[in-house]
Order: C-alpha cells, then structure tokens, then sequence
C-alpha cells in the first residue's frame, strides 16, 4: 500500500521530512513528468545565477536526492548538499558522486560565514519559519557572499496565472496519481505553492533577514522565480537577542 503521508501547510519538521521520505525513489522522474522537464532548465538557471568559481563552497540547502548538488558540481565550484529528508538523501547517495549531508535548515551544522555562495531550490516554500531559514543562511555564509533561491512564484500575466491555478490545483494531483509514489504530497505542492508570497513579497523577507541587493527574474512566466542576494556586512540582531 502506498505511503499517503503529507505535510500540513504549519509545515512541521518531522511532517515535511515523512511526506518526503515518501515520494523519494520516483521524486526527480515525476517533478521532470509534472514540470513538462523544465526542472533542468531552473537548476541550470539557478547554477549560472550563483557565478560559481571553481573551488569555492556552496551549500546547496533542502538538496533532495542531490540532482541540484549536481548540477552546481558543474562549475567546478565544491557543494555540499543538505536536506531533511533521509529518504531522499539516501536514494541521492546510491547515484551521485557528491556531498549529501543530514540537516535541519533552522539550526545548520556549519560555522559561521563558512560558505562562498548558498542556494534553496523549491525547499523554502516547505520550513516552518521562512524568515529563521533566510538568517541561518546569511550567518553561515561570509559577508558578500551570494545567495540564489529558486522557488514557485506567481505568474505575471493574469490570463496565465488563471490557467496556471487551474492546472495546479485540478491536473496536477490527477497527474500525480498516475505518476507518484505518494500523491498526497502533490496535493501539498500544490496548496504551498497557491499560499506562497509573490516575487516582491520574498524580496522583502530577505532583505529583513540580512541580504542585500536582492533582485528576482522570472522563468517560464513566473511560474518559478530566481531570487538573487549578497549578505550584508552586519546582519541584524535577532529579536531577543541580550545584545540588541
């Protein structure tokens, strides 16, 4: 019987990392299948977006079975991918020759500003706390280092946004169910993305958590926008915080 776990939209930890074990063995055929393949296109996006240089270290966070870890190997530049999920790393490490760590994005087992350039393909729309998830990002990365998140936006022709809607929340569960493991889950994806901010709204919250110079461009209409920043030489005291 298949697994018909899924996350809640509060986006708990343990539920995240359950709903993803589920649909690791057949994750990156059935995101090529409902993506009409233009998932390669965005990773190869998102890689250019970084300017990698050779031997620099990136992170790679919510790096899934690694086929984005991978991708960012391409430029000669050292990645390390993190993610929740064991399942999904474990069907990663039976294929590809890269770094796959365990991890949680709010508490990342990294020293401060360890990393050249950081990256969040399709993973930020999933934590908890997007805002907690962006800061531990620019504290592990050295100051001016980059930051690229790839994630679903909105569509900004109303016309296609309409019909991009319909498609999310009607087709693609039907489609789904002919193609995953665990269908539920693409219920899931499909109410996140409808929930998630649009391009300025994300620009925003990055810029609160300490990124500067943040700017977006859309791929494919909109449908997946490349957020790119540089970390702030100073990030900002956490509320809270004795010192602030």
């Amino acid at each position: 019987m298949a697994d018909v776990s899924r996350a809640h939209l509060d986006k708990q930890p343990h539920e995240v990392a359950a709903m993803f074990d589920g649909v690791a063995k057949r994750y990156d055929v059935t995101n090529t299948i409902l993506s009409f393949g233009q998932d390669r296109l965005w990773r190869a996006a998102t890689r250019r977006a970084l300017e990698l240089n050779p031997g620099e270290l990136v992170l790679d966070l919510a790096a899934g079975t690694g086929v984005s870890t991978e991708e960012l190997a391409r430029s000669g530049a050292r990645p390390v991918g993190v993610d929740i999920s064991l399942g999904m790393l474990r069907t990663g490490r039976q294929s590809r020759q890269v770094t796959l760590l365990a991890g949680d994005a709010l508490r990342l087992p990294f020293r401060d500003g360890v990393f050249d350039a950081v990256t969040i393909s399709f993973g930020l729309r999933n934590v908890h706390d997007t805002g907690a998830v962006l800061a531990e990002l620019a504290r592990v990365t050295r100051p001016g280092g980059r930051l690229v998140v790839c994630e679903f936006s909105h569509p900004t022709n109303g016309a296609f946004r309409t019909a991009y809607l319909g498609y999310l929340m009607r087709a693609l569960p039907e489609v789904a169910r002919r193609v995953s493991s665990n269908p539920e889950a693409y219920v899931y994806l499909a109410e996140s993305i409808r929930a998630w901010p649009d391009q300025a709204g994300l620009a925003e919250r990055m810029t609160e958590a300490g990124w500067r110079s943040v700017a977006w461009r859309n791929l494919s209409g909109g449908i997946v926008a490349l957020h790119r920043a540089v970390r702030a030489a100073e990030l900002p005291v956490a509320v809270g915080d004795p010192e602030g």
